[in-house]
């Protein structure tokens, strides 16, 4: 499932290709499941875009005048760009159609000579209409976004305190931080050396330090690698996680284990995280 880093690699795909345009055209599917009241749509043709936006893992396109088009890819939605090759997802295909529009377009946007289009063949992605983004659901109900808005220690410590379950769980909880996912939350425990287990109210200052250093340090060089796995630092628990194979280590030798917490599968490696 495309996660922060995933989302502002596809925001500053769309603000490249589009950013600055005036939105001549645009096609929609006939899909209630991944478009919310088709009827609003027509309101974006003739509109300029401002800016691509996000938070957590939900994008917008920034008209100069409201409204707006708000996007959440789900498990396999994507925007495309002719002549641009899509980042690899654990959900991509090796062989890419390259047919335009492309296989599962939900909408597609026409700006001058500039074409692109949504695609999502499992309709777990989703597309709305706001006035004002920011203050109506889905991004209202986020908490803070996990690339911009780190709250500082105090905050962070105080917000834990308050917090039961395990902290694996909360990480993926989008109204706590918003942007997590199932990787992010399990390379950020590793790298705080924390038992995913582990109670949020439960953890000490200097715990919380370590788990505050991590999530920046995770998303950042995420986002700065353009969420591109093969770009990820080789130490990270990312490259090792997958397909629960008996045998799997660390690269420095530590097994990594797969236990469920909060409902999710969960790498760990139980020689580090305490």
């Amino acid at each position: 499932m495309p996660e922060l880093p995933e989302v502002e690699h596809t925001r500053a795909l769309i603000e490249r290709a589009i950013g600055g345009r005036r939105i001549d055209a645009l096609t929609l599917a006939d899909d209630p499941i991944v478009i919310e009241d088709s009827t609003r749509f027509s309101e974006l043709r003739g509109r300029t875009i401002v800016a691509a936006r996000r938070h957590g893992k939900v994008g917008w396109i920034e008209l100069d005048r409201a409204p707006h088009l708000v996007f959440h890819l789900g498990m396999t939605g994507a925007w495309r760009v002719p002549g641009v090759e899509p980042i690899a997802l654990e959900s991509t295909p090796s062989e890419i159609d390259r047919a335009w529009p492309p296989p599962f377009t939900k909408i597609e946007l026409v700006a001058g000579d500039v074409r692109i289009a949504m695609t999502d063949p499992r309709r777990f992605g989703r597309l709305w209409v706001r006035d004002d983004p920011r203050r109506e659901v889905p991004i209202a109900e986020l908490g803070f976004d996990a690339l911009h808005e780190l709250p500082s220690l105090d905050v962070l410590a105080s917000a834990l305190a308050r917090r039961r379950g395990s902290i694996k769980g909360l990480l993926l909880d989008q109204g706590f931080v918003a942007g997590v996912g199932n990787w992010i939350a399990d390379e950020v425990l590793f790298h705080a050396r924390l038992d995913p287990r582990r109670s949020p109210h439960a953890l000490r200052r200097d715990e919380i330090r370590a788990l505050r250093d991590a999530l920046e340090v995770v998303v950042t060089t995420a986002v700065a690698a353009d969420a591109r796995k093969d770009r990820f630092p080789r130490d990270w628990l990312f490259h090792r996680r997958w397909g629960k194979v008996a045998g799997q280590t660390t690269e420095d030798g530590h097994p990594i284990e797969h236990v469920v917490v909060a409902g999710r599968t969960t790498a760990w490696v139980p020689e580090v995280q305490r």
